[in-house]
């Protein structure tokens, strides 16, 4: 990519595209059905270039997007904000003119010179100037942040996956429109430094600018991150279980070196669970990578987002790094397939914390973390919906927001329940590597949805789970247990959303003795001696709902409104 292209274009004037509008109702949804164009490639390689000024909060890009037809196309199409600067439209190496391209609403449209033929391959390249949107509260509204480290310098950041990719490059902004190869060079001021997703391959200094390039293989649109700032770095080898080695590398703020270096530690632990409990690091050739940065944090693929202040917890981990750490696998390596299936990525992802503290602590702690998440779940709409969504009519307030969260974990946590450990975590792996004997270099990064879960649950479980997820996926209200007693007994019936068929087992702990009700047909009784004490569910196996929860919840919402 000409570099002297990109150093002519960004001496353009401050002023020239100073007053911008706000980006498109397009721009600002992430998951918007794909243009028929935008199905029929393959999306190959993206070779980008950023220049990234914070002294004018200004952003310069240029773009060479590789695409392989899967059938014969007249245009290319991809998404890209209105408000910047178009400075230059090519196909392959040909300029297209004025007329040949528009993007009147952040959906860019290139008819081609010639029509491409199925099979072949046409690289689109966008150079565009102009100041990104900028987030206000990141990493839950999209954009840059543009910051001051605490040592003086700048501290810049992108978090985009809520509104899209396009915030920041030309790209298909849909979770299946990931480029299989993606090469970056961030150009900074110097002497920031810039990590990004991917492998280091080289850094070039020039006239006060710094240029870092790095590769990676298939990431998410919204893990293509722009970082910059005062970094210093922690590196390490991590020796795998399965033979590869793997490199650990921590770029934090100067300054932070004897905090970064005790969250250091946890890196090694977090890969021993996870590649224990789930299955191989899916990027053991790239690295595990971290960043400090002026928000909270997010999962930009191998060089994931850190902004937890190093915050101690009496849990004995950070469970920011942890969480964002899950998306490796829940998210990176696994991508659900619209937005609908949220839940596979944040579900997942929530619940490695729990699981992570059984393994680290043991059952208190497990059953700690989940009661905090049970508190949470506000069952106001089903997770999954079963049509395309955009990520916020899921995860905005519009949606069913932190359910896909919480209410995800604690759908898993019963699932395992249900059908055991061996048949849980081969299902898992299953979803994740698309195989359930993954190793290193025999998967690559895939995409699922919902129905892929349920029938990999089906095949490991041995029979039929489509009641289990349709109770807690597919339905807002939680199963409830009614549990009558009478002179003889305890009579226990399931109450669903709709009446759906429930047959979950009960176990009910009798005098100190735990007896499992079968509740065949959603219904079960236990004879009861007179004046026997009774635990439903006595080791919390089972998400349902609970009114004294409800009623819990009622009253804090009520406190916070007075006040109180």
């Amino acid at each position: 990519m000409s570099l002297r292209l990109l150093t002519f274009a960004f001496l353009l004037p401050a002023t020239a595209f100073a007053q911008q509008a706000p980006p498109s109702a397009t721009t600002l949804e992430s998951g918007l059905p794909r243009a028929p164009e935008q199905k029929q490639v393959v999306f190959e390689h993206a070779d980008l270039a950023f220049k990234v000024d914070p002294a004018r909060k200004w952003l310069h890009g240029d773009a060479s997007l590789t695409f392989r037809a899967l059938a014969p196309l007249q245009r290319l199409v991809v998404d890209l904000d209105r408000n910047y600067a178009i400075e230059a439209v090519e196909v392959d190496g040909v300029a297209v003119p004025d007329g040949a391209w528009r993007n009147p609403e952040g959906r860019m449209t290139v008819e081609l010179p010639a029509p491409l033929a199925e099979g072949a391959t046409a690289t689109l390249r966008i150079a565009y100037a102009g100041h990104p949107h900028e987030a206000k509260r990141a990493p839950w509204d999209g954009g840059f942040v543009w910051a001051t480290a605490p040592t003086g310098e700048p501290w810049i950041g992108s978090a985009v996956q809520g509104q899209g990719c396009d915030l920041v490059w030309p790209c298909i902004d849909h979770p299946m429109g990931e480029p299989l190869l993606v090469d970056a060079a961030y150009t900074v001021p110097a002497p920031l430094v810039a990590p990004g997703n991917g492998v280091f391959v080289g850094m070039d200094e020039d006239d006060g600018w710094r240029t870092y390039r790095w590769r990676a293989r298939s990431p998410d649109t919204y893990a293509v991150v722009v970082n910059a700032g005062p970094y210093e770095l922690l590196s390490a080898d991590y020796q795998s279980r399965y033979g590869n080695t793997i490199p650990l590398r921590f770029w934090h703020l100067r300054g932070n070196a004897e905090r970064a270096r005790k969250l250091f530690a946890e890196f090694p632990l977090m890969l021993e669970f996870f590649e224990g409990m789930i299955g191989p690091y899916p990027f053991g050739d790239e690295k595990m990578g971290v960043v400090e940065t002026p928000y909270l944090g997010m999962e930009h693929q191998t060089v994931n987002a850190y902004g937890n202040d190093y915050r101690q917890s009496e849990f004995g981990f950070d469970w920011l790094l942890q969480h964002e750490f899950a998306h490796e696998w829940f998210g990176n390596q696994l991508t659900n397939v619209d937005w609908d299936d949220m839940w596979l990525h944040e579900g997942f992802g929530s619940y490695m914390q729990p699981l992570y503290l059984q393994w680290l602590r043991g059952e208190r702690e497990y059953q700690a973390w989940l009661m905090n998440q049970r508190k949470a779940i506000v069952g106001k709409l089903p997770i999954v919906r079963g049509r395309p969504m955009t990520e916020e009519q899921v995860a905005g307030p519009e949606g069913a927001g932190n359910d896909i969260y919480y209410r995800g974990s604690l759908m898993l946590h019963t699932l395992r329940n249900l059908v055991g450990d061996e048949a849980f975590f081969a299902a898992t792996r299953q979803l994740v590597y698309g195989r359930t004997d993954p190793a290193p270099g025999n998967f690559e990064p895939r995409y699922a949805g919902t129905r892929d879960f349920i029938a990999a649950v089906n095949a490991q479980a041995g029979r039929d789970l489509g009641w289990f997820f349709d109770a807690y996926l597919y339905s807002a209200r939680l199963p409830e247990l009614v549990a009558e007693r009478d002179a003889t007994g305890l009579s226990l019936r399931w109450e669903t959303e709709g009446g759906k068929p429930f047959p979950m087992p009960v176990e009910v702990r009798v005098d100190g003795r735990d007896v499992v009700v079968p509740m065949a047909g959603g219904r079960g009784r236990l004879e009861l001696a007179p004046h026997a004490l009774y635990t439903l569910d006595p080791h919390s196996k089972v998400l349902r709902a609970q009114p004294h929860i409800s009623a819990w919840q009622e009253w804090t919402k009520e406190q916070g409104k007075q006040g109180g």
